[in-house]
């Protein structure tokens, strides 16, 4: 038997969290749904089933536990680290 999809999405704001947030989890139609419209809005996804078992227990809007906060900040790390791969000149700075 095949097994359902998972996703879910986490969102931080340094300027205005504490830390990151779950503000989506879902399996089937919604990690479908979640997927969707990630790809609509240009958000880059990360394949991590470990990850995602773990946030899925969690309540959606709570903060990432401080246990997690290792493996989050680096999918954070590997999510800036594309974003400037493709947007270099948004890591230039105001320089022109």
């Amino acid at each position: 038997m095949e097994e359902q999809k998972k996703a879910a999405a986490i969102s931080y704001d340094p300027a205005k969290d504490r830390a990151p947030q779950l503000v989506a989890a879902g399996r089937g139609l919604i990690a479908e749904k979640i997927l969707e419209v990630a790809r609509a809005f240009d958000v880059p996804v990360r394949e991590d089933r470990n990850l995602v078992h773990l946030l899925e227990a969690l309540e959606i809007d709570s903060d990432i536990p401080e246990e997690l906060y290792r493996v989050v900040a680096e999918v954070l790390v590997y999510l800036y680290k594309l974003e400037n791969e493709f947007n270099p000149e948004e890591d230039a700075g105001s320089a022109t």
